[in-house]
């Protein structure tokens, strides 16, 4: 009888924990899965805003040909990390005044919002023509670009941006003003795949150093974000 009442008092309370600890292991799994189920429901965003700069070094090496070194970085809107870095070399080749060639090799280190790490090391061949339309210059750039990319396939690319530049006064400050368009076409798509629409201005303040300032709006379906409005500055500094 003792131990008929034994089994019973066991089955009773192996009855008990099962019903009452069956919430308390839901929980305790709950919490350990959920951060990975949220982490693969996240999704990259769409559109954002941006702080750009680049500052750009360049030496003369002789008459007709400059040494350049330029640094990148983009900083996200709440200015909570840096979402894209790039350095790069090259050349600035002069052949007239009109056309200039710029051979440049350029690495870069990305971690757009939700989305894993991208490295690209970039070979760039440049050519940019530009010419005088009577108080108006007109300047249009192309550029070729073989990347190497990681996690990305492997891509050749086309970019070509049309700019025109007029002198401006604003209270006796002196500045070139400017409106720009660039698209880009990329062969692993076979297709036109981002444009950026700038407007600026840029003024020289000695031989040396020259600052460029402009808000840019770029639109892009395939890259993540890619709708970016942008503010940004460049900064080119000559020895």
């Amino acid at each position: 009888m003792k131990r008929s009442l034994n089994r019973s008092a066991s089955f009773i309370h192996r009855s008990f924990a099962a019903v009452y600890c069956r919430p308390a292991l839901l929980a305790t799994l709950v919490i350990l899965i959920a951060p990975a189920i949220f982490a693969q429901v996240r999704r990259p965003l769409k559109s954002d805003t941006q702080f750009w700069n680049d500052t750009l070094f360049t030496m003369p090496l002789t008459k007709r040909v400059d040494f350049g070194f330029t640094v990148t970085t983009r900083i996200n809107s709440d200015f909570t990390h840096v979402v894209d870095e790039r350095w790069g070399v090259g050349w600035i080749i002069k052949v007239n005044k009109y056309l200039n060639f710029t051979p440049f090799y350029f690495h870069r280190e990305a971690q757009p919002p939700h989305l894993i790490h991208e490295r690209e090391d970039r070979l760039t061949l440049g050519a940019a023509l530009r010419f005088p339309a009577g108080k108006f210059t007109i300047v249009e750039r192309n550029w070729f670009e073989r990347r190497w990319r990681e996690p990305q396939r492997d891509a050749w690319r086309y970019r070509v941006r049309g700019q025109i530049e007029h002198p401006l006064t604003v209270n006796k400050f002196k500045f070139t003003g400017y409106v720009s368009d660039e698209v880009f076409y990329d062969w692993s798509l076979g297709r036109w795949v981002r444009n950026r629409f700038a407007v600026g201005g840029y003024h020289p303040f000695n031989k040396h150093f020259t600052l460029d300032l402009y808000l840019m709006r770029q639109n892009d379906g395939v890259s993540r974000p890619g709708d970016i409005t942008i503010l940004g500055s460049q900064i080119r500094l000559r020895m």
